[in-house]
Order: C-alpha cells, then sequence, then structure tokens
C-alpha cells in the first residue's frame, strides 16, 4: 500500500486561506503604515493579539482536516510526536550561525504528510519550541506562522507519486535551502520595525515613503544583518536532507502506512452492515485462501455461522 499525505478537503483549504490572510496582514501591515508615531510600540504589542488569533485559527485547521479526511487519534498523536522531535531537535545548534536541525525534519514531514497537516506541525513544533527554549516573545506568533508555512510548502510540491530516490531529495534539498531564506525573510520583516529607529539610518524602516523605496532599504537590512543566519540554516537543511533524508523519509511512509489515517471499512450488499458483507482482503499470492462462512440454511458443513462472506 502507498502511503498518502492526509488529504486536504475544502474545509481545510479555506482554514488554511484564512489563517494565512491573518498572517500576511500581520507580517505586512507596517509596509503600508503613513504615521511613525507608535509604530514600533503597535507593532509589538499586536503580537499578543495574533497570538491569541493564531491559537483557535489552528484548532480550526486541524478540524477542517479532521471532518475532511477523517484524521484520527493516531494521526493526532502522531503529530505529537512529530513536533516533539522537531522541538528537541532545534536547540542542539543553539542559534549557532543558524544552524537548525529541525528545518529538515519539517520539509521531510510535510512531504509526507500532506500540506494541512505540515501547516498545523510547523506550527505546534515551533510553539513547542518555544517552551522549551525559554524563546517566548513577541516574536513567538510570528515564528509560528513563518514555520507553518515553511512546513506547508513541502507538502505542495509536485511529483508526489512519481518522484523517488535521488530526484525527490534534489527536490526537497532545493526547496529547503529557498524556504530556509524565505523563513528567515519574513522573520526579517517582523523585527525591522523593532530593531532600528524609523528613520535612523538608510536601512532602516521609513513610514509613509513609497513601498518599493522601503523595499530596498528591507532588502539592505537583509543583507546586513542575516544573510549569514539564513546561509547556515539552508546549508544545513540541505546536507541533511541529501545524507539521511532518504531513510527519514521511509520511516514516514512507514509510519504513515501503520497508521493507515484513512482506511476505511466498506460494506457490500444492499442490506444493513451487520447483515451485508463485510470484506477483508488479504494479499494476493500463491497462499492465500478464501474462506466462506455461510448461514443458516445456505449449506454450510460447521453449523451456523453469521451470514454474509468474509475473504
Amino acid at each position: 500500500m502507498t502511503a498518502g499525505p492526509v488529504r486536504l478537503g475544502p474545509r481545510s483549504v479555506a482554514a488554511l486561506v484564512l489563517v494565512s490572510a491573518v498572517g500576511v496582514a500581520a507580517f505586512g501591515w507596517p509596509l503600508l503604515a503613513d504615521d511613525a508615531s507608535g509604530l514600533a510600540a503597535a507593532h509589538a504589542g499586536a503580537a499578543p493579539w495574533l497570538f491569541a488569533a493564531l491559537l483557535p485559527l489552528l484548532v480550526g485547521v486541524v478540524v477542517a482536516t479532521i471532518s475532511d479526511a477523517g484524521m484520527d487519534a493516531k494521526a493526532v498523536a502522531m503529530l505529537g510526536v512529530l513536533a516533539a522531535v522537531g522541538a528537541a531537535l532545534r536547540p542542539l545548534g543553539a542559534g549557532t550561525a543558524g544552524l537548525e536541525p529541525m528545518f529538515f525534519l519539517m520539509v521531510l514531514s510535510g512531504r509526507v504528510l500532506g500540506p494541512g497537516f505540515g501547516f498545523v506541525l510547523g506550527a505546534v513544533t515551533m510553539f513547542a519550541s518555544a517552551l522549551l527554549t525559554g524563546g517566548v516573545g513577541p516574536w513567538m506568533p510570528y515564528q509560528m506562522l513563518s514555520m507553518a508555512w515553511f512546513t506547508m510548502g513541502a507538502g505542495l510540491l509536485p511529483g508526489r507519486g512519481t518522484l523517488r530516490g535521488r530526484g525527490e531529495l534534489a527536490l526537497l534539498a532545493a526547496y529547503g535551502a529557498v524556504a530556509a531564506f524565505a523563513y528567515g525573510t519574513a522573520m526579517n520583516l517582523q523585527g525591522w520595525v523593532l530593531a532600528l529607529p524609523a528613520g535612523s539610518s538608510g536601512i532602516a524602516f521609513h513610514p509613509g515613503e513609497p513601498l518599493h523605496t522601503n523595499l530596498v532599504r528591507f532588502g539592505a537590512y537583509c543583507l546586513a544583518t542575516s544573510m549569514g543566519w539564513d546561509l547556515g540554516r539552508a546549508a544545513l537543511t540541505v546536507v541533511l536532507t541529501v545524507t539521511i533524508g532518504s531513510t527519514v523519509l521511509k520511516a514516514l511512509r512507514r509510519a504513515t502506512r501503520r497508521a493507515a489515517f484513512e482506511a476505511q471499512v466498506t460494506f457490500e450488499g444492499d442490506k444493513a452492515p451487520q447483515e451485508g458483507a463485510f470484506r477483508v482482503r488479504p494479499p494476493t499470492g500463491p497462499t492465500s485462501q478464501t474462506r466462506s462462512l455461510s448461514g443458516p440454511g445456505e449449506g454450510s458443513a460447521g453449523g451456523p455461522s453469521p451470514r454474509g462472506d468474509l475473504r
């Protein structure tokens, strides 16, 4: 049986669009500000409100995914395990030059388990990591959103059913490198307003100036402050994906097959389930057999038995 991702249905898509729209507004509103007064304080003060809005929206994504794909306790348990592993991996780099090994696990998990599951996994992992490392602050909800998008993007990559082996690893490594820079850029956008007083230098944010002018300053700010961290994060993600990515992908897919998130019992026949035929198909092969249990009066040699065929 091929391990497939957790299905993304219409409710899941609507929930993801809603929470992503809130996230884009939270990251980008300073670029549209036309007044410098109180901007930094307002941006920092918005974090608790964003966090308060983000939690119920994440719950909404989980509920929508359960409704669309039939996720059960096994899927929730896998979410918890992967989030715990990711949170434990993050401190291993101790923040040195952006070396955070959790990013490669998020890429592979999103690839195997799909965008909806990946979005929730990324946000929950970053939340658990912040609690574990004492990294709770106004930046935390922004980190949760950025990591959620990072993991969701891996689930949206093409070639899920056809691409395997080195080709898949190359695709994931390339995505991990690009997305590592995108994550750093998103977090820079959150901190840009707070790091430097408005208009204090050539790379500081200038409220009220044209958007393209501020974007040029923002690019210079990223090059001056975080390029080394983003390079380290991207390089480590690529190295880990290429070296041990194949093993981790196999383990995740094996766990997904065993969990069988979307396995359903089907009843055949026009009668009610307790009276109809219930089919369980064993592996095909020369040693496979078919047994039939017939009801009373249907030629059963072994006496009365439940009506229907067990195959």
